[in-house]
């Protein structure tokens, strides 16, 4: 076996391959698209680049077949509340079930980013935001949402025989979106059903401007300040819907206005995975229009939730089981979604978690895990601190 160091087109292609190859077997893969993969290691494209840097590796048998790869970075801004060192991560980690493979990469990562100056190291972790590439697949094999890492159950040996820890677990929660709505939010969406100052309404993609304000709005009251969560300004919500318009539901889009004020919000989008999965990780002008065709003609059948929030004082008097059994009326009977998946919390959030379990009858659809490693084995291991509101 033998590294080699990511540092052209031709290896940067056979980075992405190493991911296709190792799970060329699996029915469940979906392969992620190319270019979402390769604006991680973009510095035009990325902006942890502003306060970091990358590597990669991959890692060939003596045949010269691909057989493993990692990442691994430095980010100024990656800290964790109560760190007493400094922390680098890995990431797009793939390998053979062979342990000395996976301790090669494991190594040549760890001893790069002790040549950075760290002192531990997380993974898998993203070059960048939480909320693609981040965790390793424990249980729940299921396809992966878009922007989700996906790998075989070995990969939690090949982790925890090497010497990570586990830093924090994350929770996916999942709903059959067709079972009928339970007694139990029907009880509590009657205590509103009968105020007319409360009014539950799917967005109109017209107004993209109004629901950018209502969702800066409710997310500034029920999240900025908790947890190292920033206020977010109007603008920065337009773009980011204008960015989701052509794949956006307004169906399954929700808010909640009291005296027509925003209250509460339900945030969701299609899985795009279920268009992509058709796409074999390309999205060139002929995959684009491959896309448009698939859109069209694959209803798909699963939505993801990407926030929800309840304004503080309207928070524990039933609001959510209201803003639920009044996008249900829409979404069961008008929509073909039959599955609905939200995206990770990690168990240092209890608050997020005990919001998840409000939103109806849902279920653990799948866990994740956060490893650290210290580089100092005779350092004491501490867990993620858990948030406090």
């Amino acid at each position: 076996m033998h590294l080699v160091e990511v540092t052209n087109s031709k290896l940067a292609k056979e980075f992405l391959l190493v991911n296709v190859e190792i799970n060329k077997d699996n029915p469940n893969y979906i392969r992620p698209l190319d270019k979402d993969i390769n604006e991680v290691f973009d510095p035009k494209k990325n902006k942890a680049f502003r306060f970091g840097t990358v590597k990669r590796w991959i890692l060939k048998n003596d045949s010269g077949e691909l057989i493993g790869r990692i990442a691994a970075f430095v980010n100024k801004k990656y800290k964790t509340k109560g760190d007493d060192v400094p922390v680098g991560g890995i990431g797009f980690f793939d390998s053979i079930h062979n342990q000395a493979a996976a301790d090669m990469l494991f190594d040549v990562a760890k001893h790069w980013l002790m040549q950075q100056g760290m002192q531990a190291m997380d993974g898998p972790i993203n070059f960048g935001e939480r909320d693609r590439w981040w965790g390793l697949v424990v249980d729940g094999f299921q396809e992966p949402l878009y922007g989700m890492n996906y790998n075989s159950p070995y990969y939690k040996e090949l982790f925890e025989n090497y010497g990570f820890k586990n830093f924090f677990n994350q929770t996916c929660f999942g709903l059959h979106a067709k079972e009928p709505v339970s007694a139990k939010l029907q009880s509590r969406h009657a205590t509103f059903a009968d105020k007319p100052e409360f009014k539950a309404r799917h967005i109109d993609k017209r107004q993209l401007e109004k629901a950018a304000q209502d969702f800066t709005t409710v997310y500034n009251a029920a999240w900025a300040g908790h947890g190292g969560m920033k206020q977010l300004k109007k603008e920065q919500v337009v773009q980011m819907f204008r960015k989701m318009k052509p794949v956006m539901d307004e169906r399954i889009v929700w808010f909640v206005y009291h005296n027509d004020a925003p209250i509460a919000m339900f945030v969701n989008l299609p899985d795009l995975n279920q268009w992509f999965k058709h796409l074999n990780g390309k999205f060139d002008l002929w995959h684009k229009l491959k896309f448009l065709w698939v859109k069209k003609t694959k209803p798909c059948k699963k939505f993801t939730g990407i926030a929800f929030g309840i304004v503080p004082e309207f928070q524990g008097l039933g609001v959510d089981a209201f803003m639920i059994v009044e996008s249900a009326k829409i979404i069961q009977p008008h929509t073909e979604y039959k599955e609905y998946e939200m995206q990770w919390i990690g168990d240092f959030n209890p608050k997020m978690i005990n919001v998840a379990y409000s939103i109806g009858d849902t279920i653990e659809s799948r866990h994740l895990v956060t490893y650290r490693y210290l580089f100092d084995r005779t350092k004491e291991f501490k867990r993620h601190p858990i948030l406090m509101f």
